[in-house]
């Protein structure tokens, strides 16, 4: 070989490894390098196929029902215990229990102007009360009305409690019906419906029923009422002292107020006794010239009953002149009272009699206005109060001749 081939074999020599110098292979760290790479390409690519796999069914699913925004898969997270529940509160006393769904009772406290400002339905009145005009249907109630036979709301005040046992109040009102100087009372419960309509629960009770007049209501903490009741209406000239009081007591039973506790009935009044009237008379005339008649009566009263009659009045035997007998034994200043006594007398204790006389002068004939009188006796306590006889029939006896 010429010296021509060995100095281009050199330059082939020197060129080659310059190129191979700088075309040459990764090292270690290259490599390393290289595999990384490769390793979180085909993670990425397993990632999206797992996604491409849950989203597919979605989709899918999706375009079966035709919703226009499919739901977006929810996203996943690690699952983490659950908080500990506290216990259930429990429901206020008297309220019903939120699990079995039933409503609250409706609240029935009713105001005096809400009451007379709607028609509500009434309890039945007496027969004789109803037949005149006292309503029961639909009744818009009065107040202070002075006329007869229209259903009105008493002054009494309201009162107001639980009493169904329902866990919510009640209204009492007494309602009344003027028959004349008097009414008739009824004591009636009203609630509300669910609507919040005022209705009528029912009447607790009524003037009639053993009793003349209400006096007072009132609501115990159980839900009972208790109504204070009297005998008599102390009206038309009628003294309140006569009247008798009893608180009797009523509650729901389910259907109907009934009573469970107090007297039932008034019974024989004690502080009243009975009086029986007898009389005889002697009529003698005068002598000279007078035209007069001297009348000389003689009462005997007999206390049947058991209590004393600290006193007797008699009436209607203060006729002529006054002439001698027990006239002088009057109570001169007797306490005031609705009608005039003749006389006033110490009077009879309990199973005995008495006698008391009576003499006057009276006219030899009768004049034109002279009657045949009736003469009364009449029981009368220590404060000159009158009480009516247990048998008034037998306290009257009538006059012999016209006077």
């Amino acid at each position: 070989m010429s010296d021509l081939d060995a100095r281009l074999r050199e330059r082939l020599t020197a060129y080659r490894n310059d190129v191979v110098t700088k075309a040459a292979g990764p090292g270690p760290d290259q490599a390393r390098h290289l595999l990384r790479r490769r390793r979180r390409m085909t993670a990425v690519a397993v990632a999206a196929a797992a996604v491409v796999l849950v989203v597919a069914p979605v989709v899918a699913n999706a375009a079966l029902r035709g919703d226009r925004n499919p739901p977006v898969p929810a996203e996943s997270v690690e699952p983490t215990a659950p908080p500990t529940s506290a216990p259930p509160t429990p429901p206020p006393t008297g309220s019903p229990s939120a699990t079995t769904g039933t409503p609250s009772a409706p609240d029935g406290r009713i105001s005096r102007a809400q009451l007379l400002a709607t028609r509500v339905d009434l309890p039945s009145w007496p027969s004789s009360l109803a037949e005149q005009g006292c309503t029961t249907s639909k009744v818009r109630l009065k107040t202070n009305t002075t006329d007869l036979f229209v259903p009105e709301l008493a002054d009494d005040a309201f009162r107001y409690g639980d009493l169904d046992d329902d866990g919510a109040v009640e209204t009492l009102a007494v309602v009344a019906c003027r028959y004349g100087e008097a009414s008739a009372k009824q004591v009636v419960a009203f609630d509300r419906d669910p609507e919040g309509r005022i209705v009528t629960v029912g009447r607790v009770v009524r003037t009639g029923d053993g009793f003349m007049d209400v006096r007072a209501v009132e609501v115990n903490q159980t839900g009972s009422i208790e109504v204070r009741v009297a005998d008599l209406v102390p009206c038309c000239g009628t003294p309140t002292y006569l009247r008798r009081e009893q608180v009797r007591t009523y509650r729901w039973d389910g259907e109907r107020f009934a009573q469970t506790d107090g007297p039932t009935a008034f019974g024989t009044d004690p502080r009243r006794t009975d009086l029986k009237l007898s009389m005889t008379h002697e009529l003698v005339d005068v002598p000279g010239a007078d035209t007069r008649r001297e009348l000389t009566t003689v009462f005997t009263v007999t206390n049947a009953g058991t209590l004393d009659a600290p006193q007797v009045a008699f009436h209607s035997i203060d006729v002529g002149e006054r002439a001698g007998g027990d006239w002088s034994k009057c109570d001169p200043n007797p306490a005031p009272q609705k009608y005039v006594l003749s006389c006033l007398l110490p009077g009879v204790p309990g199973g005995e009699s008495r006698r008391y006389t009576f003499t006057q002068l009276v006219p030899g004939k009768p004049g034109p206005d002279a009657h045949t009188r009736t003469f009364e006796v009449e029981h009368h306590d220590s404060q000159d109060r009158p009480w009516p006889d247990l048998k008034p029939a037998d306290n009257k006896a009538r006059s012999p001749i016209p006077l």
